[in-house]
């Protein structure tokens, strides 16, 4: 009996293994058997942010004005402006007391420090819009180790989400200015001092903030003089559908609706593929398979592969038909997604149909 029990397992294990072995292209099998999702972006002012889990098909909803300044909780002390809004900064020369700075003493500098109006040469007052933060350009240069060797900073805070009424079929995303501030930001033993205040304040206020490796940075509210809770985990989100400010070659810094970045900096990588006539990219996408999967095409270097790449407007709301997305998340699960409509389907109480800020995609895992 023991013989043939014997038998049986020395069976069982190279059965086992020659099958593995057909097997060239494994993957690790997401716990989600994907889905057909809506993103409520908010409708045609676009308000919020959406930070979706594909692993886990959950989704946080945010305001993008709920925060200003984004600071890194890694190694690096690195400060991120809410692109969302279209901030920008620059660093103001000869500064060292941030109280003595008034709007009269950096009147020309605000005349420069301008964001999303086609000027190239704006773009040094955003930040590196492939979204490698902690090693890339930052409008805020990497806070030094000695406190006296940080710059006080003039601080475009941005617009406001439109208040008005918006057509269907168009986005209206930028609303009333949010004025200035003034800010220094150095270093303590785990994280970071804040002192800011309106651009004609006599008197600053001051935050600190724990750096928290769970997460990719520690978001604050300049204008609500709190941290805020912004993003999931490092590891607990994938993709961010939101406004975003981006560059044209040669035309300078722009804003865009219905973006989508990808989480770099939480190890999130995709790459897109575009599929040629006579084959659809609906018929693509349902025939593609883990084994289909190109490593050498993973972009890991810039969140912004599927960014507006996967809708057009020029001849009215559209979503591009012959193409998908491949993403590998930071577990090292793989997913196909492709987007199946840009404008909401049916009104309701959240918006009307036609409506821009309704994105919808599906997606399944490899």
């Amino acid at each position: 009996m023991k013989k043939i029990l014997v038998s049986l397992l020395i069976g069982t294990s190279l059965v086992s293994q020659s099958c593995i072995s057909d097997n060239e292209d494994l993957v690790a099998v997401a716990p989600v058997d994907g889905a057909s999702v809506n993103v409520s972006v908010g409708g045609a002012t676009q308000p919020n942010q959406v930070w979706f889990d594909l692993s886990e098909n959950k989704r946080v909803l945010t305001k993008r004005t709920d925060w200003d300044l984004a600071f890194y909780s890694g190694t690096a002390f690195k400060v991120v402006l809410n692109s969302s809004i279209m901030m920008g900064a620059t660093k103001i020369p000869n500064a060292t007391n941030i109280d003595a700075v008034t709007s009269a003493s950096v009147v020309a500098l605000q005349a420069q420090v301008q964001v999303a109006n086609f000027n190239p040469a704006n773009e040094i007052y955003i930040d590196d819009v492939k979204g490698n933060f902690p090693s890339g350009y930052t409008a805020i240069g990497e806070v030094k180790a000695v406190e006296a060797d940080n710059g006080i900073y003039l601080v475009n805070m941005g617009k406001d989400v439109y208040q008005g009424t918006v057509a269907i079929g168009a986005v209206t995303y930028s609303g009333d200015s949010r004025g200035w501030m003034k800010v220094q930001i150095t270093r303590t033993s785990d994280g970071y001092k804040v002192k800011y205040a309106e651009i004609d304040a006599t008197a600053h206020k001051e935050i600190t903030v724990t750096k928290n490796a769970s997460y990719n940075y520690n978001f604050v509210s300049l204008k609500n003089n709190k941290e805020v809770f912004i993003q999931p985990e490092r590891k607990k989100w994938d993709l961010c559908f939101s406004v975003f400010t981006n560059t044209i070659p040669g035309a300078g810094s722009y804003a865009y609706a219905d973006f989508v970045n990808n989480n770099n900096v939480g190890g999130v990588a995709a790459y897109e593929v575009k599929v040629t006539a006579p084959t659809t990219g609906v018929d693509a996408y349902n025939k593609f398979k883990a084994s289909d999967i190109d490593q050498s095409q993973f972009v890991i270097d810039d969140h912004r592969i599927i960014g507006s790449n996967w809708r057009g407007t020029a001849s009215g709301a559209e979503v591009y038909g012959d193409r998908f997305y491949v993403i590998k998340d930071s577990d090292g699960y793989y997913f196909k997604l492709r987007f199946t409509r840009l404008t909401k389907a049916t009104t309701d109480s959240e918006g009307q149909a036609g409506e821009r800020g309704f994105p919808s995609f599906e997606y399944k895992p490899l």
